[in-house]
């Protein structure tokens, strides 16, 4: 553990990269800051030892050992020490497609996180103070994908706002997520999936948009469209009929329709383009 504080500033002439880190740093002894006005970039902080107390968004919540919070640009904050040594961690980072990348993980707005046991976030950024100390020169290029693999484990162990993390969510489900796989060509419904599951389909469906964005439903019909594609291509003998069967739709139509929805052509165009494309 360091016990001496750290603190880097970086220049943000390499701004066009996707990711990049303005500043890293640990405190051994964070003090009280107010920033009405926010802070220009992402700004992830953290404790690593003692407590502090964070507001924002007419919020407030303790900073206990473990927990943190991602606050985004012009987000107006405050936090302060609540015991006599609170150490933190802290990130501030932006990039070209920072937005678009926390938007496709889901994270959209200012939250706390707090870590499990699958997951250490202040690791990585210890790592990377590590790293930066080495280095004779920073190289922002470097550092966007250890930014990034922070980013992914946030989103995949990180309990946000005590609610269960991605994980957690999706090993509750691994069991019927399986089933579907072998079971996909069968004609199975939400209450199915329950019954299976021991759970209700409210509960069943929750756990299915935490860990995919998706309706139990809607994951079978993909799995179903996935296997579809394996089988266009890998068993060419195979009707358009045939494979309606195997992958569990009700008759043909329904199966071009929907899978023309998904993929944008028909089964039989998505068939000959590969065809071509394999020099057939």
């Amino acid at each position: 553990m360091m016990e001496a504080k750290r603190r880097y500033s970086f220049s943000t002439s390499e701004s066009f990269l996707p990711l990049f880190i303005e500043s890293i740093g640990y405190n051994p002894n964070e003090c009280e800051m107010n920033r009405p006005n926010g802070y220009p970039y992402y700004h992830w902080i953290q404790t690593v030892e003692g407590e502090g107390k964070i507001s924002f968004n007419n919020e407030e919540m303790n900073l206990t050992k473990g927990k943190g919070v991602l606050l985004f640009p012009h987000t107006p904050h405050k936090y302060y020490p609540k015991s006599n040594n609170w150490s933190t961690i802290c990130m501030t980072f932006g990039g070209s497609a920072a937005d678009s990348i926390l938007n496709a993980l889901q994270i959209n707005r200012t939250a706390a996180y707090m870590e499990t046991d699958e997951g250490s976030f202040q690791e990585i950024i210890f790592q990377m103070i590590e790293a930066v100390e080495e280095e004779e020169t920073f190289l922002q290029l470097d550092y966007s994908k250890d930014l990034y693999h922070f980013l992914i484990m946030i989103k995949k162990f990180g309990q946000m706002n005590n609610h269960p993390s991605l994980s957690q969510s999706y090993e509750k489900i691994k069991p019927v997520v399986s089933w579907l796989e072998q079971k996909l060509g069968e004609d199975i419904r939400l209450p199915d999936m329950a019954r299976y599951a021991k759970m209700s389909s409210q509960y069943l469906n929750l756990l299915f948009r935490e860990s995919f964005g998706m309706s139990p439903y809607s994951y079978l019909i993909q799995l179903r469209i996935r296997e579809s594609k394996r089988l266009l291509i890998s068993e060419e003998g195979y009707s358009l009929k045939e494979i309606t069967k195997k992958v569990g739709f009700k008759d043909v139509s329904h199966f071009v329709a929907t899978f023309r929805r998904k993929e944008g052509i028909t089964p039989k165009k998505y068939r000959n383009l590969h065809k071509v494309s394999a020099g057939v």
